[in-house]
């Protein structure tokens, strides 16, 4: 009965857009140019790169697998697919997406006072202060709270309706803006250097353990992996769709917006000599380095930064509306609560939540590496296991529309024995990290 009355996607395209939409946002353009600064240049891109395909591509031809054969949102799909034992998986996920969305609000919140200060008035000549002034406090709060409101309002609308109606607007123009960005990013003086540290592999780091599990949790938290998202956005399609060439063409998207986003901030920076800045924080480059080359480039930077802000902006909503949908779709589905209803409490407890993160950065930082790097890692590495071992049946799903049977095993075999043994490797590094971050909150500054 919930399989003949659930809700389902208008068009293929509209599906693919919205998934990309979903997995392209601020992980794109926040944490990738951070990641790759500190984690050795191009050699983290290709480590990315191999990780996508390695292990990002597997999981989340898994999420769509268990999605669509149970139609269903995380708790009971993974109830369907494994047992009730399983149904603390899908609770994780809901319990992620609230946690990532709270203060994943919070920095799109910022994001948006760019944007219309790139409209309305031009950059601050002093954006480190201004971004001390401005990232926390009640204005921090405020559009934490208009941007929460602008999700609800989509995800209230539905998927067809709400969610693909949007995707099909917004995703073909943060594409226009991010490749028109990197067109202009190439004609700066300078953005040779820029190129350089972006391209040029730093070997050492091939062999780090920590560059690996960095590369492994960006293509999670890229591609919304480990969270429920992609599941969810299954569940809602037709039963004939490809889905490892879905998988493999937003995957690729994804990681095409990530790569030609660093080929926007490498050489904005580099041209203006503030590469000695992007490694300071995940925050520093987008929000302190990059609007001061704004200002360097004088009128013209004011044009450019709004471009910029804005594809930030839009892809930071496609992403918000994915982990709203993942909570407001299993209050529909496991404590039936209809979808106005489900969306506004889901939004405004996410709400809540976010608040005080919009006080306070060492609280985002806690959730981000509590929520965005180690939850994201547990969740994939049991979605792993499942899929792998207790319910292989799931690749019977895999099978309508795809039918070449090697690849269907290689998959499987990828997902018993690879995923898991990398998905250890990150979870422990990860686990390191949520420690520090929890010691360094406890002793302050």
């Amino acid at each position: 009965m919930e399989a003949q009355s659930r809700e389902a996607w208008g068009t293929k395209l509209g599906f693919i857009l919205a998934a990309v939409g979903s997995a392209v946002g601020l992980g794109n353009m926040w944490r990738f140019p951070y990641a790759v600064s500190d984690k050795g240049g191009a050699a983290f891109v290709i480590l990315y790169i191999v990780m996508v395909i390695v292990v990002g591509v597997p999981i989340m031809l898994s999420e769509f697998a268990v999605g669509r054969r149970a139609r269903l949102s995380p708790i009971g799909a993974l109830r369907e697919t494994g047992g009730p034992r399983w149904m603390t998986l899908g609770y994780l996920y809901v319990l992620t997406g609230v946690v990532i969305l709270a203060y994943y609000s919070v920095i799109a919140g910022w994001a948006m006072r760019y944007t219309l200060e790139a409209l309305l008035s031009g950059f601050s000549t002093e954006p480190g202060q201004y971004f001390e002034r401005s990232s926390t406090g009640v204005g921090a709060a405020l559009y934490h709270i208009v941007f929460m409101g602008i999700t609800i309002s989509i995800v209230v609308g539905g998927v067809k309706a709400g969610i693909e109606r949007v995707s099909l607007v917004l995703m073909p123009v943060l594409f226009l803006l991010v490749v028109g960005l990197a067109i202009y990013a190439a004609t700066l003086g300078g953005a040779g250097a820029g190129y350089s540290f972006y391209l040029r592999p730093r070997l050492g780091h091939f062999f780090s353990a920590s560059t690996l599990a960095a590369a492994a949790s960006q293509a999670f938290f890229s591609l919304s992996l480990g969270m429920g998202a992609m599941l969810t956005y299954a569940s809602y399609l037709k039963r004939d769709e490809n889905l490892p060439g879905s998988a493999a063409a937003i995957s690729f998207s994804d990681f095409g917006v990530a790569f030609v986003g660093g080929l926007v901030v490498f050489p904005v920076i580099f041209a203006f000599g503030l590469q000695g800045e992007i490694g300071a924080s995940p925050l520093g480059a987008l929000f302190i380095s990059v609007p001061r080359a704004f200002v360097e480039m004088g009128a013209a930077g004011r044009v450019v930064g709004l471009m910029f802000f804005t594809a930030l902006l839009v892809g930071a909503l496609t992403s918000a509306i994915s982990l709203l949908e993942v909570v407001t779709s299993s209050l529909i589905d496991h404590w039936k609560l209809d979808r106005t209803r489900a969306a506004l409490g889901a939004g405004l407890v996410i709400l809540f939540v976010g608040l005080p993160c919009a006080y306070d950065l060492n609280v985002l930082g806690l959730f981000d590496a509590v929520a965005g790097e180690f939850f994201l890692g547990v969740g994939a590495f049991f979605l792993a296991l499942l899929v792998g071992w207790r319910a292989p049946e799931v690749a019977d799903e895999v099978r309508r529309g795809f039918s070449r049977e090697a690849l269907i095993r290689g998959w499987l075999w990828v997902v018993r024995v690879v995923v898991p043994i990398i998905l250890a490797v990150v979870i422990y590094d990860r686990g390191k990290n949520v420690l520090q971050t929890i010691q360094s909150l406890i002793a302050g500054p």
